[in-house]
């Protein structure tokens, strides 16, 4: 029941928020835009009680998230609020790695068939994009690369996940860091290389995708091998 009543809830801000990227509302998106992550933090807290590290590190993850859409959401006029969501977001991914990374040392000696050609093919992804946009950085140059390493290494260990825990669970936190890839290489061509028709719609739906999958996969997770602490 609350999976379907959070789920209607999220898809009511959904609908709200690309309805403002579409119209340029700003009235409608300043105010949707935080509840994304509060009604996200909402749905894992009441769902979990945040009884296990993995919860708590997503829980984590999301108040960063939450604090990076603020900031990004009025950089118009502080400009200097682009760099404070980044980092914000970076804090995101990094907390999101560290409750991957509880899933792998669950049951470490699994062996994944495509993790080799997989990962090495984000990794390739993530080099081609950083060359792609180096020319237009200029002073961001050091901080794009950090960040793109870090959400690479994120959907990576997103990926390491395959056998550790429930196929559902696994599913969709693997999308939701591949959304959350797509949203952010769109984000960051739009703003540094060159301007994408509708961008805002494409970022702002994969980004809410890719948060709710990883919450709802949260949600649902279940230890393959549960002699580990969660």
């Amino acid at each position: 029941m609350k999976t379907k009543l959070f789920a209607l809830a999220f898809a009511i801000v959904y609908v709200l928020q690309v309805y403002a990227e579409t119209t340029g509302d700003l009235f409608i998106r300043n105010f949707t835009k935080p509840l994304i992550a509060i009604t996200l933090l909402v749905w894992l807290y009441s769902a979990t009680k945040l009884k296990g590290r993995f919860h708590k590190r997503i829980f984590i993850g999301l108040l960063f998230a939450l604090t990076g859409d603020i900031f990004l959401m009025l950089q118009a006029n502080h400009p200097g609020y682009f760099t404070y969501g980044l980092i914000a977001f970076l804090i995101c991914h990094i907390s999101y790695i560290r409750a991957f990374t509880l899933d792998h040392k669950s049951n470490p000696s699994v062996k994944i068939p495509f993790f080799l050609w997989s990962a090495g093919a984000l990794i390739i992804f993530c080099i081609g994009l950083f060359f792609y946009l180096q020319p237009f950085l200029g002073a961001m140059q050091f901080a794009v690369l950090v960040y793109a390493i870090v959400i690479t290494v994120m959907a990576i260990m997103a990926l390491n996940r395959y056998g550790k825990v429930n196929i559902f669970s696994y599913k969709l936190v693997l999308y939701g860091a591949f959304f959350f890839l797509l949203s952010d290489t769109v984000l960051a061509v739009n703003r540094y290389a060159q301007p994408i028709p509708q961008s805002g719609i494409l970022i702002m739906g994969s980004y809410m995708i890719a948060q709710y999958l990883i919450v709802y996969g949260t949600v649902v997770r279940e230890l393959v091998v549960k002699r580990t602490a969660i």
